[in-house]
Order: structure tokens, then sequence, then C-alpha cells
């Protein structure tokens, strides 16, 4: 299948940008984020836990910088003289929008002139967060590095996305296959951060989930719509490729990372086996190990 063609990024129609819009605090930091253009590195690792934030800064040479407003707790140092920001976002994919929009808009709009820069600004964006494996090889405490991330939300549905023909057809494919209410989207991650961070690992199409519950084939007190969910996308397969883990960020990171034009990876720990129906009694023994991975390859 040709997933790989890239779709070019959506060009900025408006040049200028109202209170409204593009709303500041007094200070003149980020709305959400609470954090002014200096704050912020070329390199930004994300994560959806607060508490990771710290895990990865920990290991930073020096940090020259912090910042916490609502899930969103930023720390920005450098890593054997490479300047990293760890940024936290929470769980979501509406909170991967908000947080992705204002990072872009701190490298790539003019925040006293409210105006968009011309020379636009390329982020690397590299997520560290966990997921749960759908196959039952993928080993628990082992990682996956997304290649593709689907989306079962209908957040997309807001934005004018590119996909290829291919990707369509799988995402069409999917939702008759597992009788979603809405078609899923489907976008590649960087090629670039892939082939300089993911070797070793496992590579692979996470499924980006709306919920943490029956989203993702869970069942506790209530009735859920599809009872068979988890089996219909362990089972699922199209032209050889099939759904390796969930998670609840991915493919949101990839569209608006391809949209605005930064590159953007995904790197999930393996927490729990859906399949096996087992889950890991060391967490962040996995974590903190992708944690050095990235910032030694970094």
């Amino acid at each position: 299948m040709r997933f790989f063609h890239h779709i070019g990024r959506n060009k900025n129609i408006m040049t200028s940008f109202s209170e409204a819009d593009l709303i500041l605090n007094p200070d003149g930091s980020i709305y959400h984020l609470g954090i002014r253009p200096e704050h912020i590195a070329g390199t930004v690792l994300l994560v959806g836990d607060p508490g990771r934030v710290a895990r990865i800064s920990r290991h930073f040479d020096q940090i020259e910088f912090k910042a916490s407003k609502r899930e969103f707790i930023t720390h920005t140092g450098t890593y054997k003289g490479k300047r990293i920001s760890a940024m936290s976002t929470g769980m979501g994919v509406d909170n991967i929008e908000i947080a992705i929009f204002e990072l872009d808009a701190l490298v790539n709009i003019d925040l006293e002139k409210r105006e968009s820069r011309e020379k636009k600004t390329s982020l690397n964006l590299v997520r560290i967060g966990t997921s749960g494996a759908i196959q039952p090889e993928i080993a628990v405490g082992s990682a996956v590095a997304s290649e593709h991330g689907v989306g079962l939300d209908n957040l997309l549905e807001w934005y004018k996305l590119d996909q290829t023909q291919d990707q369509l057809s799988f995402c069409r494919y999917l939702q008759e296959s597992v009788h979603l209410g809405t078609i899923p989207y489907m976008v590649k991650g960087s090629e670039k951060l892939l082939s300089s961070l993911a070797e070793g690992l496992i590579r692979g199409i996470t499924v980006t989930s709306p919920g943490f519950y029956a989203p993702q084939g869970r069942k506790l007190r209530i009735p859920v719509k599809d009872g068979s969910f988890l089996d219909k996308i362990r089972s699922f397969e199209h032209q050889g490729h099939k759904l390796t883990n969930f998670e609840m960020e991915t493919s949101a990171i990839y569209a608006f990372a391809r949209l605005l034009g930064h590159e953007a990876l995904s790197i999930n720990a393996v927490l729990g086996n859906r399949a096996q129906k087992t889950f890991t009694q060391n967490p962040y023994e996995t974590i903190d190990s992708i944690i050095m991975q990235v910032l030694e390859r970094l």
C-alpha cells in the first residue's frame, strides 16, 4: 500500500489574528500553555502525564525554565548540549489540538504584531507515551514507534486533512469491518524522526481512541454498544497491515503536525496486552528506558 506518499502542508491564508482568536495572557504568554517563544526549544518531547515531565528533565544537564498551567507543564533545558523542551499535554486529542496549535503559534506567529511570520519554523515533536498492545505477539515491556496514527475521534472533521487514496481505502475498510459510526482518518509519522529515533523498535499502526474504556474495548458497569469491538480490531487486516496498539493522542499529533509543517513521531511503551489480558508490574521501567533512548538519539 502506498501509505508513504507525502501530503504537503496547508499554507496560511490568514496573516493577522484578533485578540479573540489568538489569546494571550497579560505577561504575553500563550493562553493555555502559559509560555513565551523564548521558553520553547526546537525539539519538544510530549507526554500525557504531567508527572512524566520531571522524569525527562531530571536527566537534563541544566533546566533553564519551568512553567505549570492546568495540565500543561513545561521544562526546557539542555541534554549533552542540545536544547530540549519536555511538555505534558494531558490525555486526549482535544488537548493535543490546543498544545500543537499553541506551540506552532509560539514559533510561527509574531505574538506582538499578531501576524504570521513569513519564514516558518518546523518543530520536532516526539511523543513518549503509553499504550496497550492489540496483537498477542507484541510483548508487554516493549515499545511501538507509530509509522501511522489512525484516529477514531471526530476532531479532524473540523479541519481539511488530505489523505492518499490508500489511506482513505484503509480507513473505509476499517469503518466497515469494525462497524464504526464515522470514518477514521490516517496520518503518517515523520520519516526523518522514524529513521533517527526508531531503530530496533516495533513499528506499527497505532489506533488513537477518543476514550479509555469502551473506545478501547473495555467494559465496566454500563453496557457498551459493541461487545465484540476488541476482537474486530484485533482481527482487522487490510493488504497485510494490522493494527498494533491503542492510545489516545498519536493521530492528532500527526495530523496537526502535518497540517502545520512540523515533524512528529510517537513512541509508546506497551504497558498491557489486550489479547493476552496482561498488564506490566513495572510501568516506569519501560517508560524510563524509552526516555533515555530518545534523549541519547536526539
